[in-house]
């Protein structure tokens, strides 16, 4: 995610902590200062928001590490002022596999509260009260009620939070991947209303979760009736079959002519009979800067390339191209390039098919 800076790593996930969240750091010691004109109560209170993000961390460790249970990896997490994000490789093909990751996430978070009530319990402290806002309250207490705060807000059924992800795996186990999306997404965009239209009026906060949730709902939505288009499609029937190439020892000047002469931006490049790279538009375009026409294919090339062969179903090949750097993936038939697969051409097929579903349905009606 741009604009975000990697602080640690734990299990084998990175993770990473978003520039916004310097703001609510800064937005938290202003307020507080404001408050009690002290700088131990500022200290305390921006320690309870790194402690309450903690939670958070932990929070979505419960997804990642129930994920890689049902072999999908997490390609980090990251902490953003309204929580924070586990970026799932892929979902599971199950769905009860993606209610159990779903619902992991607030599992955790409540048996952090759990275990802080049991301590008060033993240490006869007061439980005090629910109320959560800067400087009220023990810190323990706090952290305590923060977490029932997020099991509660996180089971919420507004897709793409936990509760919307429990809600649409439930649906899909009877309804089929696609249609239980479509009644998620839905009511997700109903809960993102009802924030804006409350945060409006209350806590401008909200205004910016409505914004995530309504956003998230309508991506996962189009990438799910995308995915359920390219599933069981060859690569092969969607790959475009005319393709130039390079070698390692061409001078960046052939690829400017094959860049002008058609319409390929990224080039298979060739060591002997083998597939080493992509030379991607943008790094001919940064090393011709640098260095000229005259420099070396193979000194600016993408080395670390995905490739699929024709026989590989689109849906599979997709996922990969989409995480990957390069959105271009070489074809093989046998260790033969016979093609490239990249995200423009797979967007342009996802879309001819919804033209003519929209077609069929006007004519059906």
């Amino acid at each position: 995610m741009k604009w975000s800076w990697r602080i640690g790593r734990i299990a084998g996930i990175d993770i990473d902590i978003h520039a916004t969240f310097a703001l609510l750091i800064l937005y938290v010691a202003i307020i507080e200062y404001q408050r009690s004109r002290s700088l131990a109560g500022m200290a305390i209170n921006i320690a309870f928001v790194l402690v309450i993000f903690a939670s958070v961390v932990a929070h979505e460790y419960g997804h990642a590490l129930t994920a890689r249970r049902y072999g999908v990896a997490t390609r980090g997490i990251t902490l953003l002022p309204i929580g924070g994000v586990a970026r799932l490789d892929r979902l599971p093909s199950e769905p009860k596999q993606e209610l159990a990751i779903a619902a992991a996430g607030p599992l955790v978070s409540a048996g952090i509260a759990l275990a802080i009530y049991v301590l008060l319990r033993v240490t006869g402290r007061p439980l005090d009260s629910v109320d959560i806002t800067l400087g009220l309250g023990s810190f323990i207490t706090r952290v305590m009620w923060v977490n029932v705060a997020i099991v509660l807000f996180n089971l919420l059924p507004a897709f793409p939070m936990d509760g919307g992800r429990i809600l649409r795996s439930s649906l899909a186990i009877k309804l089929g991947n696609v249609r239980a999306t479509t009644i998620a997404a839905r009511i997700g965009k109903i809960f993102a209303i009802l924030f804006a239209i409350v945060g409006l009026n209350s806590n401008p906060f909200l205004v910016f979760i409505a914004l995530f949730v309504w956003l998230g709902a309508s991506g996962e939505e189009a990438q799910t009736r995308a995915q359920a288009a390219l599933q069981d499609v060859p690569v092969e029937r969607l790959m475009i079959s005319e393709v130039r190439t390079l070698n390692v020892s061409d001078p960046l000047a052939l690829a400017v002519q094959h860049l002008l002469a058609g319409f390929q931006q990224d080039f298979p490049v060739f060591d002997g009979d083998r597939v080493v790279g992509v030379l991607t538009r943008v790094n001919l375009l940064k090393a011709l800067a640098q260095h000229g026409e005259q420099a070396r294919v193979g000194d600016h090339m993408q080395r670390e390339i995905c490739v699929t062969s024709t026989r590989e179903s689109v849906d599979r090949a997709f996922e990969r191209l989409q995480r990957d750097e390069c959105h271009t993936m070489p074809v093989l038939r046998d260790g033969t390039l016979v093609g490239v697969l990249t995200l423009e051409n797979v967007g342009e097929y996802v879309m001819l098919r919804r033209a003519l579903e929209a077609r069929r349905t006007a004519v059906a009606t």
